[in-house]
């Protein structure tokens, strides 16, 4: 059994990195990465997940003509972590209400101690 050599040239794809780094001369480079860089400090300072996404949108020839240009642009949406909100502590009164003291507990009155205007030398 012989084999037969492969016909079909494979034509040379074109390499996502370069394209990007190449778009728009490269300005769109720039901008994903100034957006990549403010999603990974908002990570690191959060503690959370974030999301960069990257959508090329190509479109066909406006006139239907087959080798006319392409045009091609290219999206990006960040989704930055966002911290927590503190958060404070309340209880519930007989009514259901919050209140910041514990109805449990009892008050006490506090009163205050008479100052002396006089001193007494030792």
């Amino acid at each position: 059994m012989t084999t037969q050599p492969d016909t079909e040239t494979t034509a040379e794809r074109a390499d996502i990195a370069a394209f990007l780094a190449s778009h728009l001369h490269g300005r769109t480079a720039e901008e994903l990465s100034a957006e990549f860089h403010t999603l990974l400090d908002a990570v690191r300072a959060h503690g959370k997940k974030g999301e960069l996404v990257i959508k090329l949108l190509v479109e066909p020839p406006t006139n239907g003509v087959e080798s006319a240009p392409l045009p091609i642009g290219i999206e990006s949406t960040v989704k930055l972590p966002k911290p927590t909100p503190p958060k404070d502590l309340y209880f519930l009164d007989d009514n259901g209400n919050p209140s910041r003291h514990d109805p449990r507990q009892l008050a006490i009155e506090f009163r205050t101690a008479p100052t002396a205007t006089e001193y007494k030398d030792a």
